[in-house]
């Protein structure tokens, strides 16, 4: 996988492939370790993510990544910078489409739980290693509703900005009821 957008022979340099499977999930599968707040933006027209994570030991930490999925529309690679405050208040006013959410880390899961609009909605992720650790991991059935890697219509990216009729009709396509 490479970036079309990097000069030649540049084209990995600065991003790793991101290899991590997700899924609508009916509950959270297991107990929680960690709890962060996250505040994101997907600036318009663009690959761009803007992050506000905010822990509940108060920490907060900025960060700019940019998302370039693969053809056949997986995740592909990924590149994130961390920001001061100032940089983030510098690109927070780009028109963007905004998501909130609290991540649960709940060990191999990063666990969303989704505000607004979208509340009630569950999407867990694990990342690996290696496409064969990917590929050869087996999720816990009794929390998983439907994988839904590469499922376009259920990126975050594809989330934010939406209403609760949009994803019922996103799910609905998915063919998930619950």
């Amino acid at each position: 996988m490479l970036n079309p957008s990097a000069p030649p022979e540049k084209e990995r340099q600065y991003a790793k492939i991101e290899l991590e499977r997700r899924f609508l999930l009916a509950r959270v599968p297991g107990e929680a370790v960690r709890r962060a707040h996250l505040h994101d933006r997907y600036v318009r027209g663009t690959r761009l993510r803007l992050r506000r994570q905010e822990g509940d030991d108060g920490s907060v930490v900025f960060k700019l990544s940019q998302k370039v999925p693969r053809p056949d529309g997986r995740p592909g690679l990924i590149t994130t910078m961390y920001l001061d405050e100032a940089e983030y208040r510098a690109l927070e006013g780009l028109p963007a489409d905004a998501l909130r959410k609290v991540r649960l880390s709940v060990p191999p899961f990063a666990v969303d739980l989704f505000a607004g609009p979208l509340s009630g909605l569950v999407i867990g992720e694990v990342e690996f290693s290696t496409e064969a650790e990917r590929d050869a991991w087996a999720p816990p059935p009794d929390a998983v509703l439907r994988e839904i890697t590469g499922d376009g219509r259920l990126t975050c990216a594809a989330l934010a900005g939406t209403d609760a009729g949009r994803i019922a009709h996103a799910l609905a396509a998915a063919d998930v009821t619950a």
